[in-house]
Order: structure tokens, then sequence, then C-alpha cells
């Protein structure tokens, strides 16, 4: 298993719709990520920021996440989510999340 963790800003007006979206999340999102070997993933927030963490367990992190963000369910979802956030002034050219360095870690 690794764990990943990822940060984006929230849009301050998009809050409210965010948090609604992620009460009532689609299963079949939800099942995508479990097929592609993602288990325990949390979104929190912090001063219009969103935290991301997700611990995966499959042998191809790349293909996985390319299946993931390639099925048409993902893509309808993320229609709905991604207006909501935007990039740090820190991501990279193509990231959307920014990818954090695990620095500590206790069982």
């Amino acid at each position: 298993m690794k764990r990943y963790a990822f940060v984006i800003h929230l849009k301050k007006e998009k809050y409210t719709q965010y948090k609604e979206l992620h009460s009532k999340p689609w299963q079949n999102v939800l099942d995508i990520l479990r097929m592609n070997n993602v288990k325990n993933y949390s979104i929190f927030y912090k001063d219009g920021n969103l935290f991301s963490y997700y611990e995966y367990y499959g042998n191809n992190h790349e293909k996985d996440m390319a299946n993931i963000a390639n099925n048409p369910t993902t893509q309808q979802w993320w229609n709905l989510t991604k207006p909501c956030q935007e990039p740090l002034s820190s991501a990279g050219k193509k990231e959307w999340w920014s990818s954090m360095l695990e620095v500590f870690h206790m069982d």
C-alpha cells in the first residue's frame, strides 16, 4: 500500500455546492475508485483549501489513475466538481490537484 495526498484551492463561492456534492457522491464513482485499487479516500477542507488523501493497493498507479480519469462517469462527476476548484499558484503545468510530499507517518 502507498499513501497519496493532494491539495487544491476551493473557490469561496463554491464551498456549499462542493460540500453538497460530496454529501451524496455517486455510487458509480466510488465503485470506479475501488475497482482501481483506491481505498480509505478522504477530502478535508481548511481555509479555502481542499486536502485529499487515499491509500493505493494496486501494482500500477499510473494505469489505474488513467482508468479512473478515462471513465465517462468519472468525467461527468469531474464536470460538476472541477468548476469549484482552482490549482495552487505553485502547481505544475499539467497539475490540477498538487501532490504533497509525505514527511512523516506513524502506524
